[in-house]
């Protein structure tokens, strides 16, 4: 819980975010009475705050206008955030927004407390935060032109290569851009298959904004449909194995937005899609279980060179 000077700067804080809110809405968002409210923008009118308030049916509060204040004041759980996601932006694959990042870490620890401007610093010292092996490096002006589009409902086109290295000129409705194992997606209704679809950032080329506009379908869950259709978004290899381990026990062990589980003759048939299949076989080893490669040939080939490389390891001097 806040205490009463830090629910006052959190007045403040909401009435530069919104042009007007009434007091019972303030009350709400702070788990007072009205009249506590009341109290709190009288103080900060005391501090020379220009709140205005209109009285009657839809009254409300509000900043004058043209004043603004800088949201400088963090207590440590904020500066806590601000400078743990600020580290966390550089392990998405954007490299451009590393720097912004930096920047803005520095701007940060400027405007702290003292005391608070430590506590972020023990914190860049002593947390290492380390980036996943499956990470694709994708270009942030695709996202951020993405992003604007979805928030405007317009079509995009862009120049698209699939995993077989096949190009495509498309149109889509975007719906959602979303962040999954290393890779960024955009999940939309793609006018030349005329279906819902899921491309991959890092594939599209020359992208554009275009002047049509769409209708988002309600209730869609872009997380949902990128989730049912992980286990086959294309890929170069399509991986079928059979793990003699019980459906539950290898659920406990896989991430279940990337393979397809059934059971399957007492054990748990697993299918996917992988562009590397070197990894995935070491990740299957790593189970502990037996299992049997249905497909792709590869995978055994693969299996049989990490057996060898695992041979010389524990022959070697």
């Amino acid at each position: 819980m806040y205490d009463p000077s830090m629910r006052v700067l959190t007045v403040l804080e909401l009435l530069q975010v919104h042009t007007h809110l009434t007091g019972p809405e303030l009350a709400r968002r702070l788990e007072v009475s009205t009249r506590t409210v009341q109290r709190y923008v009288a103080r900060l009118q005391d501090l020379g705050i220009p709140v205005e308030s209109s009285r009657g049916v839809g009254g409300s509060y509000r900043l004058s206008p043209g004043f603004r204040l800088p949201p400088l004041m963090f207590n440590n759980d904020e500066a806590f955030a601000l400078s743990l996601g600020l580290r966390a932006l550089g392990h998405l694959g954007l490299d451009a927004p590393v720097l912004g990042a930096l920047s803005a870490g520095l701007k940060l620890e400027r405007v702290l407390p003292f005391s608070v401007a430590e506590r972020v610093r023990g914190v860049e010292d002593a947390v290492t935060l380390d980036p996943t092996p499956w990470t694709i490096p994708t270009d942030p002006d695709i996202l951020q032109g993405a992003a604007m589009a979805i928030r405007s409902s317009r079509r995009v086109a862009f120049s698209y290569q699939n995993h077989a290295g096949e190009a495509s000129r498309r149109e889509v409705s975007p719906y959602s851009v979303l962040h999954h194992d290393g890779r960024w997606y955009l999940v939309g209704h793609c006018h030349l298959r005329d279906s819902v679809r899921i491309f991959r950032l890092d594939r599209i080329r020359e992208p554009s904004v275009l002047e049509q506009t769409f209708v988002r379908p309600e209730g869609f869950d872009a997380k949902a449909f990128l989730y049912s259709r992980m286990p086959f978004v294309q890929e170069a290899h399509q991986i079928e194995v059979w793990l003699d381990c019980p459906l539950e026990e290898v659920r406990k062990k896989l991430p279940s937005s990337r393979v397809q589980l059934e059971e399957l003759r007492g054990g748990t048939r697993l299918s996917c899609t992988r562009d590397l299949l070197e990894p995935f076989a070491a990740m299957l080893l790593g189970l502990g279980v037996r299992l049997e490669v249905v497909g792709p040939p590869g995978l055994k080939e693969v299996f049989l060179t990490l057996a060898q490389r695992a041979s010389a390891a524990a022959h070697s001097p």
